[in-house]
């Protein structure tokens, strides 16, 4: 095997089931890049600590930057990518691009809470290192659960918009003159619809009125109905899914 082809193997996942050990590496060294950026945000622990934080975090994107450009020296080794072009169709694709977003804060020497989405990030490249592929079946079941129910769930959230409105348009009626800051227009009164229908309930705003209390319960017992609409449909259609993919495992798919 060449050089070229041991390197990808490392770096890309064998034949074999798990992580190789380059990976189990990269891993790591991702999850604790992600822990240090978190860390290095609370400024009570001190100049010395911060700088050693700094540090670390700099080591570590030498390592992803020497990784990111072995990966893309690599890539010829996988049919997809060889020939003219096949490294610029490589860094082209969802997680080479992750991996050099993730990259900026280093390359840019970027430290601080300004460059701390970037860096976390990273931890999406787990997903890529996984060669776990009941667990990438089960992504692609949850996503076409969700698009096989998409006419239902766009009916739903239409359904829910309307009870929104009228929420709030009746609250703005009956609540407005006694509270126009809280529902004094209809865009205000949106905030009180939306908490009270999700069933959140922060309780910041709440009406004061008799008849403001009958319509916000009529609209907290409609927001149960809300909740559990979009919930019954994901809930079968996942069902439905997983138990294909199982009797596709048994080798009785249809």
């Amino acid at each position: 095997m060449e050089l070229r082809d041991k390197v990808f193997s490392q770096l890309h996942g064998s034949d074999g089931p798990g992580l190789t050990s380059t990976q189990r590496v990269i891993a790591f060294a991702i999850v604790s890049s992600v822990l240090l950026a978190i860390l290095g945000t609370e400024p009570e622990l001190g100049s010395e600590t911060l700088d050693a934080i700094e540090a670390a975090e700099l080591f570590l994107g030498a390592i992803f930057l020497i990784e990111y450009a072995l990966r893309v020296w690599a890539c010829p080794s996988n049919p997809e990518y060889a020939g003219p072009g096949g490294r610029w169709r490589y860094v082209r694709r969802p997680i080479p691009l992750i991996d050099l977003l993730a990259l900026l804060p280093f390359l840019v020497g970027a430290i601080g809470a300004e460059s701390l989405i970037l860096r976390v990030i990273r931890v999406l490249r787990l997903l890529a290192l996984s060669k776990m592929l009941r667990y990438a079946s089960a992504m692609r079941v949850v996503v076409g659960a969700v698009w096989d129910r998409r006419h239902e769930l766009a009916f739903a959230m239409t359904l829910a918009g309307l009870m929104i409105l009228v929420s709030s348009a009746a609250l703005y009626i009956v609540e407005g003159g006694a509270q126009p800051k809280a529902f004094g227009s209809i865009v205000r009164a949106m905030w009180w619809s939306v908490v009270t229908l999700t069933t959140v309930g922060y309780g910041d705003v709440v009406p004061i009125t008799p008849l403001g209390k009958f319509f916000a319960s009529l609209t907290s017992i409609a927001g149960i109905g809300m909740i559990a609409m979009p919930t019954g449909i994901l809930a079968a259609s996942f069902s439905d899914g997983f138990a294909r993919m199982r009797r596709k495992e048994e080798g009785q798919y249809e």
